[in-house]
């Protein structure tokens, strides 16, 4: 997980409202009860995810088990890179998982678990464009590692992406929340006040590292459409798209390209001989690892253009064993043409 996409702290457990609950009756101390019995019935379908990057970057995450089956959603930055995916539950059990389709414009990935721990019922997905400003909402996690921390807030704002926020998020819609988000909350459920999944934990905007009451969750029609109601691909790349000043600092041609920085162990992009970097950089705010392959164009099709983005994806989510994909990349200044045959992955044994 990357510093600057996350910080948080562990808040208590905060007074709902100070006034009745719109529609319900409840006065305070009910609907301060009422959130301990909705976490009670939800809080082992929240998960805590560990990832491994090399030999030496362990990264921390949260996620939600969305079905039976053993589908678990989490941000896509958490899991995107990651050589080794680890899902714990609450006992403490761990198990093992790989990625079944990520989408890093929009910050949410799915997970397929090799096995499901009996007796564990998954998470409702729910409808956020029911959603209002103004609805109690609470956020489960593992802040700082600390798992299944509840904290509890409100829906501040529903807004595209922030300026203020760091990195791409063009797909992305974002429910704002006052509820405490650090650290290691990233990829973890929002829920309503039902009990259903509104939101994924993805991003906090913070001056001081800790919690300042603007967080992110990505909302659960957007996280469903992109990685339920679609054809799912995970390229196991990590990096950032470079245009304009950037593209032509680094002799990209135009329109520009995306910059890849790690490639994870066993992904298609690592089968496919793509190239991660090795110098880590400053440029302006941002922070690069340069060195590797600058992907321009998959099938003639560049990928720095939403259009362009969205085309790559279908056309990759349609890929059946055995298809070939071309991938332009600039490699140390020179134009390379990769070929890759497309092979389809398979679990880890457990």
């Amino acid at each position: 997980m990357r510093p600057e996409q996350q910080r948080v702290w562990v808040g208590g457990l905060i007074m709902l409202l100070l006034t009745t609950v719109p529609g319900t009756g409840l006065r305070p101390a009910d609907a301060t009860e009422r959130v301990g019995q909705v976490f009670r019935r939800v809080r082992e379908a929240v998960v805590t995810i560990r990832t491994r990057e090399g030999t030496s970057v362990d990264g921390l995450g949260s996620g939600v088990l969305i079905s039976a089956d053993g589908k678990v959603m989490t941000a896509a930055h958490v899991v995107q890179a990651a050589d080794e995916i680890l899902v714990e539950f609450s006992d403490g059990l761990r198990v093992p998982s790989r990625v079944l389709a990520s989408e890093t414009e929009a910050d949410v990935a799915l997970l397929q678990l090799v096995s499901v721990p009996p007796g564990i019922d998954p998470a409702t997905l729910g409808e956020s464009d029911r959603v209002e400003v103004g609805d109690p909402v609470f956020v489960v996690g593992a802040p700082y590692g600390m798992s299944h921390t509840l904290t509890v807030g409100h829906v501040s704002a529903r807004r595209r992406q922030p300026g203020m926020l760091h990195g791409s998020l063009r797909l992305a819609e974002f429910f704002q929340t006052d509820a405490a988000i650090n650290s290691g909350n990233s990829g973890g459920p929002m829920f309503s006040m039902a009990g259903e999944v509104i939101g994924i934990v993805s991003n906090l905007v913070s001056r001081s590292g800790g919690s300042e009451g603007l967080g992110f969750a990505v909302t659960s029609n957007v996280a469903r459409r992109l990685l339920l109601e679609r054809p799912g691909f995970w390229s196991g790349i990590s990096g950032s798209v470079v245009a304009g000043d950037l593209a032509r600092a680094l002799n990209v041609p135009e329109p520009g390209g995306f910059l890849i920085e790690r490639v994870a162990r066993g992904s298609p992009a690592a089968t496919a001989g793509l190239r991660g970097g090795f110098v880590q950089a400053q440029v302006g705010e941002r922070s690069v690892i340069l060195g590797g392959d600058i992907l321009l164009a998959v099938d003639g099709v560049p990928v720095v253009t939403l259009e362009g983005h969205q085309q790559v994806l279908d056309r990759l989510g349609r890929l059946r064993e055995g298809d070939v994909v071309a991938m332009e990349v600039l490699r140390a200044g020179r134009r390379v043409t990769i070929e890759h045959r497309h092979q389809h992955q398979h679990l880890p044994a457990r």
